[in-house]
Order: C-alpha cells, then structure tokens, then sequence
C-alpha cells in the first residue's frame, strides 16, 4: 500500500466519525450495504483514536501503484483504501476532493485501509 502525507484530507474527532463516514463515503459512491460494512471495520478506529486525520486514496490513483486486474473486466471499478493517523490535537487540513462513483453495468468495488497509529 501507497503512504500518503495527508497533504489533503479531513480532520475528524470520535464524536463525528459516524457521520463523516456515513456522509463522505455516500459521496464516494458506496451503496448503503457496502458503507455499513465499511463503517462497521474502521468506525472503532476512529474512535479509539480520539482525533484523527483521514485521507482517501481513490480508483486513480490506487491503479497508478497497484493494478487490479478482474476478468471479465468490469464496467466500474471502485476502489477507496482510507488513510487513519492518530493526532493529539486539532489540526487544520486542506479538504481533500471526493468526486462521486457512477455505477455501470458489471461493477467492482474494493475497499480497505491502513492505520497510522
């Protein structure tokens, strides 16, 4: 997995890490099902973390470090791998762009993670 250096992202303290997930990935693109799994593996780190700094490593640029091949090939591929690194204070962020999935015919969606401690 690719590190990133949180150059763009979000803040997010353990009071709003429910509903930043909840909103951010809907803009994704993540259906109900996929977020609440989502949600359900990396809420508790969020929480643990009491603040945390959170970036979105997206389809393009996780295919520009680590191709996914499928066959067939998919008419839409998502893939969201989320970026976790604990604070011990209110940090400013440059707010990271999410642009939003079109589902289309046969998709694939991959999501994962690395936590920064």
């Amino acid at each position: 997995m690719q590190k990133t250096n949180f150059k763009t992202g979000f803040y997010v303290e353990k009071e709003e890490a429910l509903n930043f997930l909840e909103e951010k990935l809907a803009i994704i693109g993540l259906n109900e099902r996929e977020a609440n799994e989502f949600i359900i593996y990396w809420l508790p780190v969020l929480e643990r973390n009491e603040k945390s700094l959170i970036y979105f490593e997206l389809t393009e640029e996780r295919e520009q470090h680590n191709k996914l091949n499928i066959n067939p090939k998919p008419d839409s591929l998502l893939r969201i791998v989320i970026h976790i690194k604990r604070v011990n204070k209110k940090t400013t962020i440059k707010e990271e762009y999410l642009p939003t999935f079109e589902r289309k015919g046969f998709v694939a969606v991959e999501w994962g993670g690395i936590n920064y401690g």
